[in-house]
């Protein structure tokens, strides 16, 4: 793939990644993991939800500006990227390229939208037409949650079976269809550790694990996110590091496709 491909497809990562889409990095850097030699509490599965939820990000507003590394097997590209989330309401990226920015993507609860400057290319639509286009439910609160290290769904609203694996809780959703899901909750944090989505019929597998949360403004959250994603066309991943994270700050949301660019139609 060449830079200005991978460049055009980075900017569908940040509301496609917690999908099972193909986009990726190779990164050798290990994730800080935050290990802890406590011992482990021996805790139902309703008590370890609680804790993971009594520890979610509360914001207004956050600002990340993220060092992304991209490869598809074949070529690799480093890309930085800036993200804007106004919490329940936006999140806007801007994607750069050796300081200039290639792509931006608009991302709120009903609508999706995103332009390249490569092709003069832009998208607009909602989460329906992308969740059809993708095969697996896609929305604004997965991608949210995504960024931020926490899971992608709603964990009171399921039910799971539980395992200890390692100094994580290992949660495996028990709904009975073809997309099986599963959680690592930290055992020091609560905080997410991995979560996978395998949908086994049509042999697509993302997993995301997060590493080395920090506080900041007295939330937890973490300053590395790694994707790998598996197709039957091949294995993908993305690194990305968060290089600098500020909390309820007041923000901007400039977002507008420039005149001349021709619109996509995902059918």
């Amino acid at each position: 793939m060449h830079t200005k491909s991978i460049i055009r497809r980075s900017v569908l990562l940040f509301f496609l990644a917690c999908t099972l889409i193909q986009v990726s990095c190779k990164s050798k850097k290990a994730l800080v993991q935050n290990n802890s030699a406590a011992p482990v509490e021996d805790l139902k599965t309703n008590e370890i939800i609680g804790k993971h939820y009594n520890l979610k990000t509360e914001f207004s507003s956050i600002y990340i500006k993220s060092n992304v590394r991209f490869d598809n097997g074949s070529q690799t590209q480093n890309v930085t990227a800036d993200i804007r989330i106004k919490k329940d309401e936006q999140i806007l990226v801007s994607v750069r390229f050796l300081g200039i920015t290639m792509a931006k993507a608009s991302i709120t609860p009903t609508k999706v939208s995103y332009y390249e400057k490569i092709k003069g290319t832009y998208f607009e639509g909602d989460f329906s037409g992308l969740s059809q286009w993708l095969g697996t439910d896609l929305d604004y609160d997965k991608v949210q949650n995504m960024l931020l290290g926490e899971s992608l769904d709603d964990l009171r609203k399921g039910k799971y079976s539980q395992t200890l694996d390692e100094i994580a809780y290992r949660l495996v959703d028990k709904a009975n269809n073809t997309t099986q899901k599963t959680f690592y909750i930290d055992a020091a944090n609560f905080k997410v550790r991995k979560q996978e989505v395998i949908q086994t019929d049509k042999g697509r597998k993302i997993e995301i694990k997060y590493g080395n949360y920090s506080n900041f403004d007295k939330n937890i959250v973490p300053k590395q996110v790694h994707i790998e994603a598996l197709q039957e066309k091949g294995k993908t991943e993305i690194n990305m590091e968060y290089e600098d994270i500020n909390f309820n700050e007041s923000l901007s949301f400039p977002y507008s496709v420039p005149n001349g660019y021709k619109r996509i139609i995902i059918n």
